[in-house]
C-alpha cells in the first residue's frame, strides 16, 4: 500500500485481556496491520491497548492520541507514536482528523461521544463520504434503530461488521486495496 491509511479505533477502556471485546480489538488491530493500515486510538488501556497490541504483533504502526487532562501517564507500551493533547475535545478532534475510517467497538459514554461525533459529521456532510464508520458487532444496534426512528437517513452512514474479516472487506470496498 503506497499511501497508508490510518484507521481510528474507538471502544471501551475497561475491557481486560481474555474478554470478548479485548480479543476482538486485538484481532482487528492485527488484521489492519497485516493489510498495511496504521491504527490510531486513545493510547491507553482496554480496546486501545488491545488494538495496539494486535498491530504490534503484526509489525504494524499505531498512533496513541493521549490527553494531559487525565493527569500524568504515557501511552501503552504497544503505541509506536504518541500525540499528546491537552483536552478531550482536542483529543477527539485529532483522532477524527487523522482517521481515514472509524471503527466503533462496544464502549461507554466516551465511545458514545466518539461515535456521535463522527456520525454527525457524516450525517451533516462535514466528513468525507469516503471515510467509513464501521460498527463491530450488535452492541450499538439499538442506538442505530433509535436514531433511525428520528432520522431515517442516518443509518446509511454506518457499516456493520461481525468479525475482523468483515472489517477488512468493508475497508477494501472503500479503499480498493
Amino acid at each position: 500500500m503506497d499511501n497508508k491509511k490510518t484507521i481510528s479505533i474507538f471502544g471501551t477502556s475497561k475491557t481486560q485481556p481474555g474478554e470478548d471485546v479485548f480479543i476482538a480489538a486485538e484481532r482487528i488491530g492485527s488484521a489492519l496491520a497485516k493489510m498495511g493500515y496504521i491504527i490510531a486510538n486513545g493510547g491507553y488501556g482496554g480496546t486501545m491497548l488491545a488494538s495496539a497490541k494486535g498491530a504490534a504483533a503484526a509489525s504494524g504502526e499505531s498512533i496513541g492520541v493521549t490527553c494531559t487532562a487525565f493527569g500524568p501517564g504515557a501511552a501503552n507500551e504497544y503505541i509506536t507514536r504518541e500525540i499528546i493533547t491537552s483536552s478531550l475535545d482536542e483529543r477527539l478532534s485529532e483522532l477524527i482528523d487523522i482517521g481515514d475510517a472509524y471503527i466503533i467497538l462496544p464502549g461507554g459514554t466516551g465511545t458514545l461521544m466518539e461515535l456521535a461525533s463522527v456520525w454527525e459529521l457524516k450525517n451533516k456532510h462535514f466528513a468525507d463520504a469516503d471515510k467509513p464508520i464501521i460498527m463491530v458487532g450488535t452492541f450499538w444496534k439499538p442506538l442505530v434503530e433509535l436514531m433511525a426512528s428520528a432520522d431515517p437517513n442516518c443509518p446509511k452512514y454506518i457499516d456493520v461488521a461481525e468479525s475482523e474479516e468483515d472489517v477488512i472487506n468493508i475497508l477494501e470496498k472503500y479503499f480498493e486495496l
